[in-house]
């Protein structure tokens, strides 16, 4: 008999709204920091429609960083380099696709509309609720409002990035990385999260000096794997179970 908790209609209407919130705030907080990628895109030597163009069909917000930050540094000869950098860190897209498979649901389309919005964000936001209904809402409101949100603030720091200065200095760059944190925070229950989310932090801040961008974030997602599959800590039958139509591995946050 599972001793996951029972979650009627009402319940599962609070989790879609706590989803919704959630959601937009994510949105918000990532899409500010747009206006960075426009400007840095610009000051790299991109015009303005190929900046907009970039969040428009790439839509890997650190890909698209990569690609302008190797583009600025070596100019149209490193467009090899930059598009290898791009195409590391765009590597974990995979994953997140595999794992918001079941979360998605069958048809092609519905999966095919689903490819382009499988980031970062809408993934965390989506794997951080704890009903199926919540999860889509957590995936969809994410995924399209930060599409929206990312295209319009690179076409405005695109045109304004002058202007504006270094968007960093309104904190900007901090936003979305808050915005994990708030996400992650409340998942960290047990020992073996807080194992698997420490080890992945500390290989990847170690390894980003000395590593070209991409690579980091892949040697920290085997480590993450590797501490969350063998669960080396045991079970903590402290914590609440997750409801069972969202069952995920022991150990794994």
């Amino acid at each position: 008999m599972s001793s996951a908790p029972d979650f009627d209609d009402a319940d599962a209407a609070t989790e879609a709204r706590n989803a919704w919130r959630q959601a937009l705030g994510v949105a918000i907080a990532t899409s500010a920091y747009g206006i960075s990628f426009g400007a840095l895109a610009v000051a790299s030597g991109l015009d303005v429609w190929q900046t907009c163009v970039l969040s428009l069909l790439m839509f890997t917000g650190g890909s698209q960083f990569a690609f302008a930050g190797v583009i600025g540094g070596g100019g149209v000869a490193a467009a090899p380099a930059a598009i290898a950098s791009a195409s590391l860190l765009g590597i974990r897209n995979i994953a997140y696709g595999m794992r918001m498979s079941p979360v998605i649901g069958p048809g092609f389309w519905r999966r095919a509309a689903a490819a382009q919005f499988t980031i970062d964000e809408s993934t965390a936001v989506s794997l951080a609720q704890r009903t199926q209904r919540a999860r889509l809402v957590g995936f969809w409101v994410t995924g399209i409002g930060i599409y929206i949100g990312w295209n319009l603030s690179t076409l405005a720091g695109a045109l304004l990035g002058d202007v504006l200065g270094d968007p960093r200095a309104y904190g900007l760059d901090a936003a979305a990385a808050a915005a994990f944190l708030a996400l992650l925070w409340p998942r960290l229950r047990r020992l073996q999260p807080i194992a698997v989310g420490a080890a992945a932090a500390v290989v990847a801040a170690i390894l980003t000096p000395v590593l070209m961008p991409g690579l980091p974030v892949l040697v920290a997602a085997v480590v993450a794997i590797v501490v969350g599959w063998f669960n080396w800590l045991g079970p903590d039958d402290s914590a609440p179970e997750e409801p069972a139509d969202v069952a995920e591995r022991e150990g794994l946050p």
